[in-house]
């Protein structure tokens, strides 16, 4: 077990409806005040990752709630209704923080208790933080809702809420869960969650006291849950309001947030690739986004990568889906970069166009900035692991972590094996896999180090499965970026992070009057070229539609994407029978 450093914590207790509760305070009492609210059946402990990091900048307050750690264990389920545990709450904030707004934020049953408190005395907050913990209210309103004229979707997603929430019926048996708690069923619990969420006990979390803990808590659910299920109120609150939905949390589905920005018109949503206890095993990452939420609560001044992030989680009619993502692009300045930009920029994204040529990028930047917000234009040539630290490194400090990563940048080259030189080899896998390794390696580690996922495409090729004797240094450079992006998809998954090979085909794009043919004179090369361009013109299928085929794959999470219908045709042949893409392969395309 490892112990939590953090400011000096200082104890004391408050006394609440007819009992003693333990409050924990650090921080300078003259800062903003944060109360963070414990869930079940932990006690004020799960929040000290995280309390430490803001205690920092605010003064952050807990307190386990009755029943909880080191405060009192009140007889009788009427004791744990919300009315009592309202009135512990006003009884901490008068002590703590008297005559002025805190900001709440709640997890799992401290969430649940927020959100009672955020729409019955909302003077009392300047911002709200919900995590794991939804409105009883608000989910017996969705639930019927969608009985009403059931689909299979609603009856499939209300069939999968109650068999995440079986504890809950199990609570609501007399006598049996006490027991068990009282067994040993804590030893189970801290292995469960060790093993499930990869969250190592530390002292003070699981407590102590978790027995019983455990066996005092049930009453929270025996005294509230069948009530407000059976008897939903109109809860509604103007908090601002902020809800983190962890997607792999095995308690709460993500979906019970549909509607909710009927009932609290300040809304922001964030999503997370964690699990339940996202306080314990993501604690950088939720002190940050209270921190932001707070700063835009108050109209504080924000990073703008913070300021991207309150826009990208805001609820609200006509938002863009990219609105406040940052997405960098390479080989930006035409073709498939340039029309990849303009379609994310449409969509509300910041752009970062690069490319080797300046003016070109500077030109998809200002194209850009007419539909979506300002852009930005940065010269680098991808294959220059020098130049493309530098890239990264600037973007990072001055615009933040993308959201997205479009390693595009690619040069053709064409001609037999045996004409092809060491240096011809070096330039097109300089290009075409070294660029996508710096630009995955640079951004993928910002991104996660962040902790808030993103994605990486990589333009590959239906080269990558298409083999030809006239491509054998184009073509083994995509294959090698397809299985890059394979491999990296696997390891960055526990990170949140897609991966994407876009896999295009033949495409109207001026790669083919920029490519190499080697072992050809400088005027039989230009034929080649001419010739090539023609072809590819006559196909007549355009950079746009492969960009919204990129836009398709991040928001989809799609891991390889043949384009047009040979790549896809390709795709097929290729594992249905290799020996047929063998005796193709041999053709001179040329």
């Amino acid at each position: 077990m490892t112990t939590v450093p953090s400011p000096a914590r200082r104890a004391r207790k408050v006394r609440g409806d007819g009992v003693d509760l333990a409050v924990y305070e650090q921080g300078d009492p003259r800062r903003p005040t944060v109360l963070l609210m414990h869930g079940y059946p932990d006690t004020h402990a799960v929040w000290d990752e995280v309390a430490a990091e803001l205690a920092e900048r605010y003064h952050v307050v807990r307190y386990d709630v009755r029943g909880a750690g080191a405060s009192s264990r009140p007889f009788g389920r009427r004791r744990y209704t919300f009315s009592y545990l309202m009135a512990d709450m006003r009884a901490v904030l008068d002590s703590t923080a008297p005559d002025r707004k805190v900001h709440l934020v709640g997890h799992d049953w401290g969430s649940i208790q927020g959100w009672e408190a955020a729409c019955t005395m909302p003077d009392r907050f300047a911002s709200f933080t919900s995590i794991s913990g939804p409105c009883l209210d608000h989910v017996a309103h969705l639930t019927r809702r969608g009985l009403r004229r059931p689909t299979p979707r609603d009856l499939g997603r209300s069939l999968g809420q109650a068999l995440r929430s079986w504890y809950i019926y199990f609570f609501q048996t007399p006598l049996l869960p006490e027991t068990l708690w009282r067994a040993g069923i804590t030893r189970l619990f801290t292995r469960a969650l060790e093993a499930g969420e990869g969250v190592a006990p530390r002292a003070g979390h699981p407590a102590r006291t978790l027995a019983r803990d455990g066996a005092a808590g049930v009453g929270l659910y025996r005294a509230n849950m069948a009530q407000r299920l059976r008897r939903p109120l109109d809860r509604r609150t103007s908090v601002p309001t902020q809800v983190i939905v962890p997607t792999r949390d095995l308690f709460v589905s993500p979906h019970l947030v549909a509607g909710l920005n009927a009932r609290v018109p300040r809304l922001s949503l964030r999503t997370i690739d964690a699990g339940h206890w996202v306080v314990r095993s993501h604690p950088a990452v939720i002190a940050r986004w209270i921190g932001e939420h707070i700063t835009g609560a108050t109209g504080g001044a924000l990073t703008p990568a913070g300021s991207r992030a309150l826009r990208r989680a805001r609820v609200e009619a006509g938002r863009r889906p990219f609105e406040g993502s940052l997405v960098v692009v390479t080989g930006a300045g035409s073709g498939i970069g340039r029309a990849t930009a303009l379609a994310f920029a449409e969509r509300g994204a910041e752009v970062v166009a690069a490319d080797l040529d300046l003016p070109s990028a500077r030109r998809t930047a200002e194209l850009a900035g007419l539909v979506g917000p300002d852009a930005h234009a940065f010269e680098v040539d991808v294959s220059d692991a020098g130049a493309m630290e530098h890239f990264a490194k600037t973007v990072l400090h001055d615009l933040g972590v993308p959201d997205v990563v479009v390693n595009n940048a690619g040069i053709g080259m064409a001609g037999p094996f045996l004409e092809h030189t060491a240096e011809d080899w070096r330039r097109v896998l300089d290009v075409n896999l070294w660029g996508v390794i710096h630009g995955s390696r640079l951004f993928g580690a910002a991104m996660a180090e962040r902790g808030e996922g993103g994605h990486i495409v990589n333009t590959a090729s239906a080269a990558a499965f298409t083999p030809s004797r006239t491509l054998p240094a184009y073509a083994t450079s995509k294959a090698a970026v397809l299985m890059l992006s394979e491999c990296l998809r696997a390891e960055l998954k526990g990170h949140g992070i897609g991966v994407s090979a876009i896999c295009p085909g033949i495409v109207n794009t001026n790669i083919t009057r920029a490519s190499r043919f080697v072992g050809l004179a400088a005027e039989d090369q230009e034929r080649r070229r001419h010739r090539a361009s023609r072809a590819y013109a006559l196909r007549n299928f355009g950079p746009e539609s492969v960009a919204e085929q990129i836009v398709a794959a991040v928001r989809r999470d799609r891991a390889v994407v043949p384009v047009t219908p040979e790549a896809k045709v390709s795709r097929l042949v290729s594992r249905l029978s290799p020996g047929l893409m063998r005796l193709l392969a041999r053709l001179d395309l040329g």
